[in-house]
């Protein structure tokens, strides 16, 4: 008579554990991060672009910026353009290509979950923010750039409150429109808002009504926070607030009609 089959116990599923949370966010937040920093597009807009805006701004005499020195008041508000970069632009495109091709679907399904995976973004946005302020900062700082030390922790918080702000319209439009439309509307939406939209130029200096309306923009919240902060050496509480309620606003619509697959 034969008798039963040895098992092998490490191959059983009731052995196989997953990682603790903490590990698996940091862990996808690490790959979101490294895809950000080595995908040609993804770089393009998130450092290329807010760096030649630096340089353009510091070292031409046009479009005026307002009072203060020149490329101080140009490096708070291409500080602001890179969160919106990375935050919005970036995160909406990569979350419309990955809705199409089911890789949100099929991550929502592992340990990591949905929750887990809407924070390892969040964090892995946080973590290129660091590396383009860094950048940033530096080639700044050799044009000049002195910012106002008493400004720093107010001009940490409007990044966190923008980047929440501007990761939550991302997955509005990412999460809703197809693919293509994502692309379309994510670049065109960076090239108004840089523009037109109050993060390079105050709010206050556009013409009457357009200076209202501007000023209620989260790309102007952003833009004038950062520049109260660095500039002035002031604290954003204004500005903070509008970007909180642009948050709760668009992660209400968000979690509404945010669809994870095609």
């Amino acid at each position: 008579m034969t008798g039963p089959l040895p098992t092998d116990r490490a191959a059983e599923p009731s052995d196989v554990r997953a990682a603790p949370t903490a590990r698996r966010i940091l862990a996808q937040a690490g790959f979101e991060a490294r895809g950000l920093l080595s995908h040609g597009e993804q770089l393009l807009v998130s450092i290329v672009l807010p760096l030649m805006a630096l340089v353009g701004l510091a070292l031409t005499d046009a479009p005026s910026l307002g009072d203060g020195e020149r490329i101080d008041v140009a490096t708070a508000g291409v500080l602001a353009l890179a969160v919106i970069s990375t935050a919005f632009t970036g995160q909406a495109i990569l979350l419309g290509f990955e809705r199409r091709y089911g890789v949100l679907r099929m991550l929502g399904t592992t340990p990591l979950g949905r929750g887990g995976l809407l924070l390892a973004k969040a964090v892995s946005v946080l973590a290129v923010l660091a590396v383009q302020f860094v950048v940033l900062g530096v080639i700044a700082a050799f044009l000049g750039w002195s910012p106002q030390a008493a400004g720093i922790p107010g001009a940490l918080l409007v990044t966190v409150a923008g980047v929440l702000a501007f990761a939550s319209l991302a997955a509005l439009i990412g999460g809703t429109l197809r693919a293509e439309g994502v692309l379309a509307l994510a670049n065109l939406l960076w090239i108004l808002l840089a523009a037109l939209g109050g993060v390079l130029i105050s709010a206050a200096r556009y013409p009457a009504p357009w200076d209202t309306i501007v000023s209620f923009l989260p790309s102007s919240a952003l833009g004038d926070g950062m520049r109260t902060a660095l500039v002035d050496g002031g604290f954003p509480l204004a500005e903070i607030l509008v970007l909180l309620v642009w948050t709760g606003l668009a992660s209400a619509l968000a979690v509404r009609h945010l669809r994870w697959s095609d």
